[in-house]
């Protein structure tokens, strides 16, 4: 089969469906390609490197003619007529949104499949444009507003004095809230986030931010990876949360979006009036409603008090060079799928949920919308609470503590002079210890092992010495055999730990 891969109609569309690594990857499928002339120049994909990787460059007619089309954006009314009627076309569609289109295309009995609607399973990952997409807006989004915003993003001091570090606040903590997350705290800024659903919490606070729950205690659960419309107390309860953030930080980045419904209005003109001039908000749901009031698609819109609302539609398309990566890579992941035999054939198993989800017309059949695919299992029910212990009388504990005292006072009135001395320098390195240790990150513990390793070569060295004096104590000779013994235990138990650790990483 020969696949096409067309120039972009849509104005404004920088992105390609194809590299010359995707190419390559789908010749070896046993697909034929056919790139149409000046298709990937506006991201940096010259004609040259697609020929060199196996394609073939060709007309709008002879692309629009072949077996396969693949393409970014929805196809044109024109475009829909140059394809050969049985051809298979895989683009964003809008399924939901776009009937009348639906309809066109199974006039032209085109089988289509939909990279947006890909299932949220973890199977169908590696095909999800929509994430794919989003990681790239999410990343545009804060480098957008740092071009806006009049400061820097990273505190400083300098010889001209110190500048605190940019706050920002980002609604939503999807893929597109976490690529910005992500970003913002890479250029130095304190950052806070927010998401109606309570799972996600651990994942912005794994990213350094911190995460802003709404007081009214209603954060919901996910069951297909998308978020849902919230409760009319909880939209009470997070507008008083909004109106208290939006006044503190510096930039505002926006994500929400509800799948078949207007993007829920978050920031209200009275919010932003209480914001500092200067201060920027990038609202990502602009092109579904917005989230902010005020936004517009595809502008730049700034209110009277100085605050600076980014509208921009096409965040994904302003990194075209990486953005048309990633949504060749979706489209290479969804070929291998469905060319088991790699032998340049599309066969399409209505059976597998990840295809008939992604297949919205087949062979002329409007098949929209597929079945139900659940994807998050529910959160099990909590255990039941234990009954509360009876509490302990605090004259046992008084007492167990008076009679360990009392032995321990002996142990040292029995014992040589010199004990005490050791035993306070011992007492004092279990206690530094404890706090040093406790806090090491646990991703520092391999390397930590080591200075564990260097402590027990201490202690062999010290009961070695100790050895030295069993001709005068038996009780001297047994303990230092037995910390000989337990200390070469740890470190070559370490270095042991370490080596299959270590082995874990290499390859073959």
């Amino acid at each position: 089969m020969r696949i096409g891969i067309p120039l972009e109609s849509l104005a404004g569309e920088t992105r390609v469906a194809a590299t010359p690594k995707s190419v390559a990857q789908l010749i070896k499928l046993g697909y034929e390609v056919l790139v149409e002339t000046g298709a990937g120049a506006q991201a940096s994909y010259p004609d040259g490197d697609y020929v060199g990787a196996g394609a073939e460059i060709v007309g709008r007619a002879t692309v629009w003619a072949a077996d396969a089309v693949a393409k970014i954006n929805p196809p044109t009314d024109a475009e829909i007529a140059a394809m050969s009627e049985g051809a298979t076309l895989i683009a964003l569609v809008a399924a939901p949104r776009s009937p009348e289109l639906l309809a066109k295309l199974a006039a032209r009995r085109l089988t289509v499949l939909a990279m947006d609607a890909v299932p949220r399973i973890s199977r169908a990952q590696a095909l999800d444009v929509i994430s794919s997409m989003a990681n790239s807006a999410g990343y545009r989004a804060v480098i957008e507003a740092a071009h806006e915003f009049g400061s820097f993003f990273t505190g400083q001091v300098t010889a001209a004095g110190k500048v605190p570090p940019a706050k920002v606040f980002v609604s939503g903590a999807g893929v597109a809230g976490l690529a910005a997350i992500g970003t913002a705290r890479a250029l130095g800024a304190i950052v806070r986030a927010t998401d109606v659903r309570a799972e996600v919490a651990e994942q912005v606070e794994s990213m350094g931010a911190e995460f802003v729950a709404v007081e009214a205690g209603e954060q919901q659960e996910s069951s297909d990876g998308y978020a849902k419309e919230a409760s009319e107390a909880y939209a009470e309860a997070a507008a008083r949360m909004y109106a208290e953030q939006v006044k503190e930080v510096d930039i505002v980045v926006t994500t929400a979006l509800i799948p078949g419904r207007p993007a829920p209005l978050l920031i209200t003109e009275e919010m932003l009036a209480t914001m500092k001039p200067g201060s920027v908000v990038v609202d990502m749901a602009a092109a579904n409603g917005g989230n902010v009031a005020g936004s517009a698609p595809d502008e730049l819109v700034t209110t009277p008090n100085g605050v600076k609302i980014i509208g921009y539609t096409d965040l994904a398309g302003r990194l075209p060079t990486q953005a048309s990566q990633l949504f060749a890579t979706n489209i290479v992941n969804l070929m291998k799928l469905v060319t088991p035999a790699k032998d340049g054939l599309i066969v399409l198993d209505m059976n597998d949920v990840v295809q008939r989800g992604m297949t919205v017309v087949s062979a002329g059949e409007v098949i929209w919308p597929p079945p139900p695919t659940p994807v998050s299992a529910p959160r099990p029910a909590p255990p039941p609470l234990k009954e509360p212990k009876a509490p302990r009388d605090p004259r046992v504990t008084y007492g167990v503590l008076g009679v360990c005292g009392l032995a321990l006072l002996g142990l040292f009135w029995a014992s040589p002079a010199g004990l005490l001395g050791h035993f306070m320098v011992f007492m004092l390195a279990v206690v530094i210890g404890y706090y040093v240790i406790g806090n090491v990150s646990h991703s520092l513990h391999t390397p930590l092992m080591s200075v564990t390793n260097a402590i027990s070569g201490i202690i062999v060295v010290g009961s070695l010495m100790g050895l030295r004096q069993a001709d005068s104590s038996i009780a001297i000779a047994v303990l230092s055999i037995g910390g000989i013994l337990l200390a070469s235990v740890n470190v070559f138990g370490g270095f042991t730990v370490t080596h299959r650790m270590l082995k874990m990483f290499r390859r073959g």
